[in-house]
């Protein structure tokens, strides 16, 4: 069976989100955990999230992906930039705790001429002060185009991150297709060899789920574009053997392509029925 979802709007609460994501043909989706281009976020319900949860356990739902506001950047050189990184991701994570079939992802942070190694000690830093043991959600970091001073564009800064943390060995990994792509790993003619890659360098168990996005650049382009599944560059025949490669298959996948509500519903069922039978 195909996990699969789209990214969903939160503005009607979690209860809607999950009624909106089996009405797409979808048994996971994506949110966002407040204003992704700020950071305002609505009161806490816990009801709604108590029926959320029953909700997804009657649908057999796949984990659901909280994502960090892009706002978010623990590597920022201005403190008062980091200090709303560390008060963002744990207020997120004491809401998420009552969601125990959620992980949040974020994207490592940028370090703004510091230099990658400065960076990926920030963002480890605020890992260390947030990320503590009573809370049990997932924190995933995101795979990076590599745009700019991006930290994450190569799994060895990943990895950085998680030697350098106190909380590693509770990190996964959400791959992201279009920005492994952008930044320069080729998945199209090259797959196997990526995903051993990534194995050496971090582990095949620390990959928890993968955003699936077409691209409309080509490779190593560092531009961080998404495009509808089959219309970019990375292509449908290679989406096809990403979403049934053997050491992937079983993940969760979130769509994040530019689509509307029938645009992802299409796209959902079209990846179901390209599906491959045992």
């Amino acid at each position: 069976m195909l996990n699969i979802g789209c990214h969903l709007s939160c503005s009607n609460g979690y209860l809607a989100m999950g009624r909106q994501a089996v009405k797409l043909g979808a048994n996971t989706f994506q949110f966002f955990t407040r204003n992704p281009r700020g950071g305002s976020v609505k009161p806490f319900d816990r009801a709604d999230a108590e029926a959320l949860n029953v909700f997804m356990k009657e649908q057999a739902f796949a984990p659901i992906l909280a994502h960090a506001p892009y706002t978010l950047n623990a590597a920022a050189a201005d403190a008062r930039v980091r200090e709303f990184a560390y008060r963002t991701m744990r207020e997120d994570l004491e809401r998420l705790a009552y969601i125990p079939n959620a992980m949040l992802n974020f994207h490592p942070g940028s370090h703004v001429k510091q230099g990658t190694d400065v960076g990926v000690r920030l963002i480890a830093d605020m890992l260390d002060e947030v990320y503590t043991s009573e809370l049990p959600t997932t924190v995933l970091l995101e795979t990076m185009a590599g745009k700019g001073s991006e930290v994450g564009r190569r799994f060895e800064e990943l990895r950085a991150i998680m030697d350098a943390s106190k909380t590693g060995d509770r990190l996964g990994v959400c791959l992201d297709t279009c920005h492994v792509y952008d930044g320069g790993y080729d998945i199209v003619d090259h797959l196997d060899d990526v995903l051993a890659e990534f194995d050496r360098v971090i582990g095949l168990d620390r990959l928890k789920a993968i955003h699936l996005n077409d691209s409309k650049n080509p490779m190593a382009s560092h531009k961080d574009r998404h495009e509808k599944i089959g219309q970019g560059s990375i292509g449908l025949d290679a989406t096809v053997r990403i979403i049934n490669h053997p050491q992937l298959k079983r993940l969760p996948f979130y769509l994040e392509t530019p689509n509307e509500l029938d645009g992802y519903a299409a796209e959902i069922a079209l990846l179901r029925n390209l599906i491959r039978q045992p």
